[in-house]
């Protein structure tokens, strides 16, 4: 018994020492976060006061959206956009540069899908947009009946009854995970990959249901990824209340057929150009800090959303850092990159050009995933920068950063990771980006002023301070 008491004591003092150890370590770390957090407390302060002060990002947005307009890769309005960002940041007193690339050039035509031979009348014709790199249906279209199928195994399971006919993907996204991302991704395979799936049995074109949470009659775009294994057939999306008509009629009349016609065609590689920008570094200006986004866009709206929010927000982060007198000791690098949406290869040219042989890109952080309200970062690299990068959480938490997770970079970003740059990226709220998402909605209109300028804020915070303290 006294023996059991003894232990039990020491086990008590044991539990108090570790419990001393792990507070004293707690204020420690608390201590240091907050000596961190406040050695760029008023520098972070000044950022947010004149950002908010004055909205700036909005202002260059609207000059974007509406000097310009949509951003098509490879067509005059992508052009016009490269010259005009350009101007816009030379204007602002940036170091500037483009570099020049070889870029797709796929053009829309005219398009349009209208149900027909239902119980003898026409039905009303339905929204639809063809996706990007689809071919185009032979002169007057295509006229087939429609097989609706909700996965591939279904298509598979179809065989042979699938030949000549139009696949209709009526495939929703799930509404269920909080961030939308991830119900997009589940969903936007079909509209990638369909028509190869369907080719492969014989079909002679396809519909797919527009990747979004909402249910109207604006079409949502996106590129289809053809296999050359297999032959090329017509793409298109169809509105989500057209593809609930679609199906409602599917059920009811048991036949339907749909004359589908797309007038796009690719036109031969052109030359275009991302568009760089700089605060030169004071002590290290070989090493960067790299903010961006992409500056092409499809054609149905004016891509304010998707990118041009991402390309505002890095050139409004450099205008706060410089119009705050800070003076970072790496170089901060705002890039325009062009061509995500066909394939990312601005992104791999920029990381292969040989101007990167003479620098060090230490962090990139990219934007693209809308305007709308800040509430995180993700970030790569190894476990211990995530850790370094992490403790800078509470810098940036009075400008609304709520958490900074695992997981960091874009499309664009992603090939500089071979180099041991560390990726970061821009994670703001996602419950209406696909609303909006590659569809006639993404205007101008639906981003808010002050939504975009803490984007803005936020990045530019970060990116001084790595720029400062390194990785």
């Amino acid at each position: 018994m006294a023996l059991l008491q003894a232990q039990r004591q020491i086990g008590l003092a044991a539990t108090r020492a570790a419990a001393v150890l792990a507070s004293a370590a707690l204020l420690f770390g608390s201590a240091s976060a907050q000596t961190r957090a406040e050695k760029y407390a008023a520098a972070a302060e000044s950022i947010r006061t004149a950002g908010l002060r004055s909205e700036h990002a909005y202002k260059l947005l609207e000059r974007l959206t509406t000097e310009v307009g949509p951003r098509l890769t490879g067509s005059p309005q992508a052009a016009a956009a490269v010259a005009l960002t350009r101007a816009m940041m030379d204007e602002l007193g940036f170091e500037t540069w483009l570099e020049p690339i070889m870029v797709q050039h796929w053009v829309r035509g005219t398009e349009s899908a209208a149900i027909v031979r239902l119980a003898g009348q026409k039905a009303p014709a339905l929204a639809i947009t063809a996706l990007g790199f689809s071919v185009p249906t032979p002169a007057g279209g295509i006229t087939a009946p429609v097989v609706e199928v909700r996965s591939f195994e279904e298509l598979r399971a179809l065989g042979p009854a699938v030949r000549g006919r139009i696949v209709f993907f009526n495939v929703s996204m799930d509404p269920t995970p909080m961030d939308t991302f991830q119900g997009y991704g589940g969903a936007v395979l079909y509209r990638s990959e369909g028509a190869s799936e369907a080719a492969r049995q014989g079909a002679a074109a396809v519909l797919v249901r527009s990747v979004t949470l909402r249910t109207d009659d604006h079409p949502h775009a996106g590129m289809v990824a053809y296999d050359p294994k297999l032959p090329k057939i017509p793409a298109a999306a169809v509105s989500t209340l057209g593809a609930d008509a679609l199906s409602a009629l599917l059920k009811k009349a048991g036949s339907v057929e749909i004359r589908l016609e797309l007038a796009c065609r690719e036109l031969d590689p052109t030359p275009s150009a991302n568009v760089v920008g700089q605060i030169r570094g004071t002590e290290k200006p070989d090493e960067v800090v790299l903010v961006g986004g992409h500056l092409d866009s499809w054609d149905l709206g004016t891509g304010a959303h998707d990118d041009g929010a991402g390309c505002v927000q890095a050139i409004e982060a450099l205008r706060l850092i410089r119009e705050t007198g800070l003076k970072p000791k790496r170089t901060i690098r705002a890039v325009m990159f062009m061509n995500e949406e066909f394939g990312a290869s601005g992104g791999r040219d920029y990381a292969a050009a040989d101007r990167r042989k003479a620098e060090r890109h230490i962090a990139a952080l990219e934007s693209d995933r809308g305007g709308f309200l800040p509430i995180g970062f993700g970030i790569g690299g190894t476990r211990e920068q995530f850790a370094r990068l992490e403790a800078w959480g509470d810098l940036l938490k009075p400008s609304g950063i709520l958490w900074i997770g695992p997981g960091g970079g874009g499309a664009d970003t992603g090939p500089l990771a071979a180099s041991g740059t560390v990726l970061m990226g821009f994670v703001p709220d996602s419950q209406k980006y696909f609303d909006v998402h590659h569809s006639s909605l993404d205007v101008l209109s639906s981003v808010h002023p002050r939504e975009l300028e803490l984007g803005a804020i936020v990045m530019a915070i970060f990116a001084y301070v790595v720029a400062q303290e390194g990785i």
